[in-house]
């Protein structure tokens, strides 16, 4: 399994807020039962490389279906395959190397 951090930017849409396209995303995995979690810069998404990668498409036109002509998505895909990680264990793994160290 892979971690995915997706980001989308709509452009041209007559105000500097994206938290109604970041809520029909967050709608859109909740309707696809993704394992995911919200960031304050975008969205980790859990699963296989070709899971994720559907998602992205979805999600990369998710702002079209409201009208909007242009789309920049940012994508990092983590895939490591010699452990299983899920979603804030890398997170945490720093936390405890942190704590180790007080």
């Amino acid at each position: 399994m892979a971690l995915m951090q997706i980001t989308i930017l709509p452009m041209g849409t007559g105000t500097a807020s994206v938290g109604e396209y970041v809520a029909g995303v967050q709608k859109l995995l909740q309707e696809r039962q993704a394992d995911y979690q919200l960031v304050d810069m975008g969205t980790i998404i859990h699963g296989t490389p070709a899971e994720l990668l559907q998602l992205a498409t979805e999600i990369h036109n998710y702002p079209f279906s409201l009208g909007v002509q242009r789309v920049v998505t940012n994508i990092v895909l983590d895939d490591r395959r010699d452990i299983e990680r899920g979603i804030g264990e890398k997170r945490e793994s720093v936390l405890r190397r942190l704590g180790e160290e007080q």
